[in-house]
């Protein structure tokens, strides 16, 4: 039963994603939104520590993961263009590099694997965080100020990261901690 909580931690994720859009539809957002949001946050430190912990951080375990994440993001950015659209559109090329960053490393997963990655790196850990702040900025108090510049550079160089360890790993393999284990794991002739 507790070997099965990093997988329903996941499912939660991306069960809640759809509710954030739904609660955002109308243009703008209800108190259960951020509740909601820091839940989903939540889930996502939890279910890696724990699948290590137990030992069960298997490989679909960490693609359902890595599908989660993308769920609750992309709700996070559909409500934020619900109910913020000139506050992105205002940060204009930062953002559309974010975005670019992003589909790219997506694409070059997929071209080489086959699916997307699920490296999980610190700088992605990184990344999430500054997401979550940026995303509480954004929808607690309505500012896109240095939270979001800052979650916006961390992202682009996490995205940089993942892109450089997929040339680098000749085969999928996941919970890569940076691209200098990834460079270990090729010397080594490991994927």
């Amino acid at each position: 039963m507790v070997a099965s909580l990093p997988g329903a931690l996941v499912a939660f994720r991306a069960l809640v994603s759809p509710l954030l859009i739904w609660d955002a539809w109308d243009g703008t957002v209800s108190n259960w939104f951020l509740a909601g949001f820091i839940a989903a946050f939540l889930s996502d430190v939890f279910d890696g520590i724990i699948a290590r912990r137990l030992g069960v951080s298997t490989s679909r375990l960490r693609s359902a993961d890595t599908w989660a994440d993308i769920a609750l993001y992309v709700a996070v950015l559909s409500s934020a263009w619900l109910v913020h659209r000139e506050r992105l559109l205002a940060l204009g090329w930062p953002f559309a590099l974010l975005l670019a960053s992003t589909l790219v490393s997506w694409g070059v997963d997929l071209l080489k694997y086959k699916r997307l990655s699920s490296y999980h790196p610190w700088s992605a850990k990184a990344w999430g965080v500054t997401l979550a702040i940026a995303s509480l900025a954004l929808f607690g108090w309505n500012d896109t100020g240095w939270a979001m510049r800052l979650m916006i550079g961390v992202g682009v160089l996490s995205n940089l990261e993942c892109i450089a360890m997929t040339f680098l790993l000749a085969r999928w393999t996941h919970d890569v901690p940076s691209i200098v284990h990834a460079l270990r794991l090729r010397t080594a002739g490991a994927p």
